[in-house]
Parts: C-alpha cells; sequence; structure tokens
C-alpha cells in the first residue's frame, strides 16, 4: 500500500516506499499506550496500525474508543470479548495486514519504534530474506532479570542445535516479515507461544531469518510485564514440538 502521492517525499524510503502493517496486541497497557503509539506514528515511514484490545479491564478498551478510533488515519481497532493471550491477538491482526511488511509491536514502552527503519531497511540489503529480527543481544546483554536472561540465552541455543539457524534472539517483540509469507503460515499460538511457533514453521519451511541490532530497555513485574516464567517453558516445548511434527 504506497502513500499518497502528496505524502511520497516525506516517506521516501532509499527510493522505495515500503508500506508498513503494525501488529499491536493490547492488554491493560493504558499508562503507556498514548506514549507507545505516539512514537508509533511518529516513525516516517508508511504505516497502518492494527491494534487488538485482548478484554482490557484497565480502561485500555475505553481510552482506544475515545481517543484512538476515528482519530488517527490507519490505525484500526480490534476488540475480543474474552481475554485469549497475545499469540491470539496477533492472529486476529494477521488477515487485515495490508502493508508490504508486518512487524510485532508490544503495548509498552520496552521497544523503541524508530528501529522500524533499520528493521526495514535489513529486508532491502539482500533479496530472499522471509523475516527480520531485531536483536536485543547483538551488541551485549542489556539490563534483564537472571531468570530472562537464562530462557533467552536457551531458546537461542536451541533455534542453532536444532533448527541449524544461528539466531541470537529468539524470544524478541520484533519480528518483521514479509506479509504474504506471514500469512501463509498456519498459526495455533494463543499466548507468548506465537514467537517459538512461527520461529520454528519459519525455518521448517525454509524460509530465511536475518537479525539486526535494535535498542531495549526491561521493565520490570511492578510496571506491568505480563511473561512468565512459565512461558518459557512453553517455548522451549513448542520448538522441541514443531522441531518433530509435522504441519
Amino acid at each position: 500500500m504506497l502513500p499518497k502521492e502528496e505524502n511520497r517525499k516525506e516517506h521516501a524510503f532509499h527510493g522505495v516506499r515500503p508500506a508498513l502493517s503494525v501488529l499491536m496486541p493490547v492488554y491493560n497497557e493504558v499508562r503507556t499506550l498514548p506514549v507507545l503509539l505516539e512514537r508509533v506514528l511518529a516513525v516516517p515511514v508508511c504505516k497502518e496500525v492494527l491494534i487488538v484490545d485482548d478484554a482490557s479491564t484497565d480502561g485500555t478498551r475505553e481510552y482506544l474508543r475515545t481517543h484512538v478510533e476515528g482519530h488517527h488515519p490507519g490505525v484500526r481497532v480490534f476488540y475480543h470479548a474474552h481475554n485469549c493471550g497475545k499469540g491470539a491477538a496477533i492472529r486476529t491482526a494477521i488477515p487485515h495486514a495490508t502493508g508490504r511488511y508486518v512487524i510485532v509491536q508490544d503495548g509498552d514502552l520496552e521497544y523503541d519504534p524508530q528501529d522500524y527503519v533499520v528493521i526495514l531497511q535489513r529486508f532491502e540489503q539482500e533479496e530472499g530474506i522471509a523475516a527480520v529480527y531485531g536483536s536485543r543481544f547483538l551488541h551485549g546483554w542489556p539490563k534483564m532479570r537472571l531468570p530472562n536472561r537464562v530462557i533467552n540465552m536457551l531458546l537461542a541455543w536451541m533455534v542453532r542445535i536444532f533448527y541449524r539457524t544461528p539466531l541470537t534472539d529468539e524470544a524478541t517483540c520484533y519480528k518483521a516479515f514479509r506479509t504474504e509469507v506471514l500469512q501463509s503460515i498456519p498459526l495455533q499460538c494463543r499466548r507468548f507461544e506465537f514467537c517459538p511457533e512461527v520461529t520454528a514453521k519459519l525455518i521448517r519451511r525454509g524460509h530465511r531469518i536475518a537479525e539486526v541490532p535494535i535498542r531495549y530497555e526491561a521493565r520490570s513485574m511492578a510496571e506491568g510485564k505480563k511473561i512468565r516464567w512459565t512461558d518459557g517453558i512453553v517455548a522451549i516445548w513448542t520448538l522441541l514440538k514443531y522441531r518433530i511434527m509435522h504441519f
């Protein structure tokens, strides 16, 4: 989806104007969503934003209905009647993506949307790349709780050993895909197992994944971080499961 003629110079991207679909699952993020949306919309890339509210109970739904719907061109909002999980919210958004590329954006402030630019540049630098992952670990380790660090190291090791793919950050939120590739993958995830499932199925289908370094600032459980140690166990099982099963 190309920008309108009058906006082409503003959104020019190395002579190419790729459209980006930002898939944003949110659940109880009313404290961070206004700032995050402002940052996403400020990125100088022609884009659409698909927000999926996963049955929030903290005022996020009311904020979206009052301040977002109809106020921002290119932003669409979808609502789940019941809390289904991050993976289910991403799956809701995927069929509606019309951009040349899609990227997943969490509803917190751990990641910097300005990194969309370097991620999109990587697609243009080499033909045949189906996905670009923004790695938090290519330039060292950011501040992170020890259990999260251990799980991240283990998941990356599993991808290298079992899938023969040298990823440094399997669990990063910033996963970008060619839209037709992502829309062709049959996903079943409901919670945080989106990351290992989509990674496993991409590799098993012969798609190439590249990585670029990104910025990252972890938030604490007290600040609203939702992933738990049990989700790490599920991620490990998911990588093992899709290594041996047919799909």
